[in-house]
């Protein structure tokens, strides 16, 4: 047998959640090929890149900026939680929950220097019932098939089509649920509290009287809501520059 009939393809994972890279251990390292894993920015460099020489790098979840060197030269996999050109942006999930959606795909595009246009390779279906750290695992599940899959079939990526709407990437005060004018029953705000319940998201909240009430592990019942609440004092609140008078 010859050396380079030998050599294993290799292949790079990009994320920065802990449910990607717990599905990257229990499963997508075990898959055919030579498997790296990045987690912190700083290591993604062209440097690092170009020693490794993958054939993909993989983007199951990853908010920095992708060096264009990188995205130039290598063949970059980004996944979006949307029916690509539809839903293109931030905060795909809690947009797609708050504007009533059940249900959506996972689209594997070609990352290019423009945001969300890439050609597709394949997309999936992702259920979004459940809180949304719930739905982010069940997400990883999905997309490390749709990288067994790329890997095996190596798919031409194809470009998009359709009307493209955009999504913007929700900011913390939007968390406010005194903010919001959707929530008009019960299942509304359950809606609006699940979608928030991830780690390092944000979570639902409001403030009143100095204290800060943030929602966590809601549970929808029959009449009412039952959910965990963190109660803390505001900084800078009223009640605290009093005590400094």
């Amino acid at each position: 047998m010859l050396f380079w009939e030998t050599m294993k393809e290799r292949y790079v994972v990009a994320t920065i959640k802990k449910w990607n890279i717990k599905i990257f251990e229990e499963k997508i390292k075990k898959l055919k090929g030579e498997w790296y894993l990045i987690t912190d920015p700083m290591d993604l460099n062209l440097g690092k890149i170009e020693y490794i020489s993958p054939k993909y790098i993989f983007f199951p979840h990853w908010s920095k900026k992708v060096p264009k060197e990188i995205v130039s030269n290598y063949e970059c996999v980004c996944f979006h939680e949307t029916d690509l050109p539809f839903g293109r942006g931030g905060s795909p999930i809690q947009n797609l929950i708050y504007n009533g959606y059940r249900e959506t795909v996972i689209t594997a595009f070609k990352m290019t220097e423009n945001l969300d246009d890439g050609p597709i390779y394949i997309k999936r279906k992702l259920c979004l019932e459940g809180l949304a750290e719930e739905i982010f695992i069940r997400a990883a599940k999905v997309i490390a098939e749709m990288i067994e899959y790329i890997i095996t079939h190596n798919p031409t990526p194809k470009p998009q089509q359709g009307k493209v709407t955009i999504f913007k990437r929700r900011k913390p005060e939007e968390s406010n649920i005194l903010l919001s004018d959707k929530l008009k029953n019960l299942e509304d705000l359950f809606d609006f509290l699940r979608m928030l319940d991830a780690e390092t998201y944000p979570k639902a909240f409001f403030e009143i009287n100095g204290f800060k009430f943030e929602f966590s592990r809601p549970a929808l019942r029959t009449d009412f809501i039952e959910a965990d609440v963190k109660i803390t004092k505001i900084k800078g609140s009223e009640d605290d520059r009093n005590k400094k008078i």
